[in-house]
């Protein structure tokens, strides 16, 4: 949805509110009282009332706009451009896209929604063939500081990324020739490169049947009690860059796609993350994207503690 169709959708308070109500209604509004999804709708009030101990729940509350004093219609003003580009915006230029006065405020509610994006990916494991690679990314790190760290495999001056990409073999007919469709994508920030945090991820993110693909690591060495299957090539073989093939790409867009934040930081690295593969996972979806992060957004079963 592009501006124009957000204005002519969204003129004003009223309908950004009859929106959401609708949507809401449909994915359900549990009561934090007693957990009931049965409500009556209060007109005056713009809250919902529980059928059963009549506990008030408002518009907002069990979402990530909760406790926020921000209009509706700046929150869908920011899903929408969000959601109009495959790729993110820097906070500075959502905020001067939005028209808003403070940048702080544009920062969080950015943030609330890639958080958002990361819990509705959350949701789903990875099946069938699985690809699973790590990246290191640039993160911001303080002049007076870069210096003294070591460069390379390790270094401080970049962050660990476990990446995962769900795969499936392609084989033409007539050639014989092999190639590889890629369906979804995972991506991790990690504290370290032990085998320790590649079997916690493989075991929570994975489904135990999938084929894991690997390089030659020894990280990978002992996951026997993870995954069913294993198969781990040199990356330098052609082996192994075809099994890896789709985990490389998504990390070369990766690091192209963080450029354009400049720097950023190990403590929110996992936000951009989230963004990254949520868009990847949805890059088919056209102007499906924007109701698809609102429907993200209120989910009951990601909010209830609200």
């Amino acid at each position: 949805m592009n501006i124009l169709q957000f204005n002519e959708r969204y003129p004003d308070e009223a309908s950004c509110i009859h929106y959401l109500k609708e949507q809401r209604e449909r994915e359900g509004v549990i009561c934090k009282k007693c957990n009931s999804r049965d409500h009556y709708w209060l007109n005056s009030l713009n809250m919902f009332q529980c059928k059963h101990c009549e506990f008030r729940t408002g518009l907002k509350n069990g979402t990530i706009m909760e406790n926020s004093k921000l209009p509706l219609r700046t929150w869908l003003l920011a899903m929408t451009l969000v959601s109009a580009t495959k790729k993110g915006f820097s906070c500075l230029e959502l905020q001067r896209q939005m028209g808003h006065s403070r940048y702080e405020t544009v920062f969080r509610l950015y943030h609330k929604l890639r958080e958002a994006m990361g819990k509705r990916d959350s949701q789903y494991k990875l099946e069938d063939m699985v690809e699973y690679d790590e990246a290191f990314v640039s993160k911001a790190t303080k002049s007076s500081e870069k210096t003294k760290l070591k460069k390379g495999r390790g270094s401080q001056k970049q962050a660990s990324v476990a990446v995962m990409a769900e795969s499936s073999i392609l084989e033409d007919l007539i050639t014989g020739e092999k190639d590889k469709s890629c369906r979804y994508f995972k991506m991790v920030k990690i504290d370290n490169l032990k085998a320790k945090t590649a079997e916690k991820l493989i075991k929570g993110l994975i489904d135990k049947k999938a084929v894991l693909q690997t390089d030659e690591s020894t990280t990978y060495s002992n996951i026997e009690d993870c995954i069913d299957v294993h198969v781990s090539e040199l990356s330098s073989t052609k082996e192994g860059k075809f099994n890896l093939k789709w985990a490389h790409i998504a990390i070369s867009n990766l690091k192209r796609d963080l450029t354009k934040y400049h720097m950023v930081s190990e403590k929110m690295l996992q936000n951009y993350l989230n963004e990254f593969c949520y868009k990847l996972n949805r890059r088919y979806f056209g102007e499906k994207l924007f109701d698809r992060l609102v429907i993200a957004s209120i989910c009951p079963y990601l909010y209830t503690s609200g």
